[in-house]
């Protein structure tokens, strides 16, 4: 699976919190992605929200990451990334 970053953009994850997107994993997300944020000490550099339903549930559970949206990810993909997009955030600045 490839990843493309875009350039210039805040760090940010957007999770869909939608029905579909909650009820397909991303409810167990939503704690994993917090914990990341909070473990490596970067929850301040990053920002972290909730979106209502995209019209994508077809392709969930869905998680934009700096602008780019992820489908149908799952616990591994998103460990994966959260290393791609956030493995090199500055700590405590």
């Amino acid at each position: 699976m490839a990843f493309h970053r875009r350039a210039h953009m805040a760090n940010s994850v957007v999770i869909c919190m939608g029905s579909s997107c909650f009820a397909r994993g991303n409810r167990e997300h939503l704690e994993l992605i917090e914990n990341y944020l909070h473990g490596n000490k970067i929850d301040a550099e990053v920002k972290f929200s909730g979106c209502r339903c995209r019209g994508e549930c077809g392709r969930g559970p869905n998680i934009e990451f700096n602008g780019t949206l992820h489908h149908q990810v799952d616990t591994g993909t998103l460990l994966d990334l959260l290393e791609y997009y956030f493995s090199d955030v500055n700590i405590g600045v």
